[in-house]
């Protein structure tokens, strides 16, 4: 896959997950009075815990602004002239990478305290390990360039 289509397919991704962070962030701003998760509640139940916040703002509001920042990034880089400075990749590393280490840590506080999974949340923690996987060649520009 050339660096430009995967750089569309990273910004492709990064609007799917902004969309689903919106939708938990407004649920978690209380415009939502119950999420649409299916049996066993778990949604409610992750949302609702002391971990749905990080420094005092919603997790999912993290999520929009990590999704945009990655977006611009990936659509930055495919910009004739942009795509080839040497901060897209810089960018796009680290976005990703701090993205899945975020991600980790939610999904395992999940798994292991909070004994709860919301569907929601695995989508876009597979929505950003498929980010993370679609920026990897990135990490190479980096090494190259040094």
């Amino acid at each position: 896959m050339s660096g430009l289509n995967r750089r569309r397919g990273i910004a492709l991704l990064a609007l799917a997950g902004f969309f689903l962070s919106t939708y938990l962030f407004l649920y978690a701003l209380g415009y939502y009075g119950e999420l649409a998760c299916g049996a066993g509640g778990g949604c409610d139940l992750v949302q609702g815990s002391r971990w749905a916040r990080f420094l005092g703002f919603p997790v999912a509001g993290w999520g929009v602004g990590w999704y945009v920042a990655v977006f611009a990034a990936a659509m930055l880089g495919t910009r004739d002239g942009l795509g080839a400075a040497a901060w897209i990749p810089r960018m796009l590393a680290i976005l990703t990478l701090g993205g899945l280490a975020f991600s980790i840590y939610l999904t395992a506080l999940e798994l292991w305290v909070i004994h709860a999974i919301c569907r929601w949340c695995v989508g876009s923690a597979v929505i950003t390990v498929a980010i993370f996987l679609l920026a990897l060649p990135e990490f190479r520009a980096l090494r190259r360039s040094a």
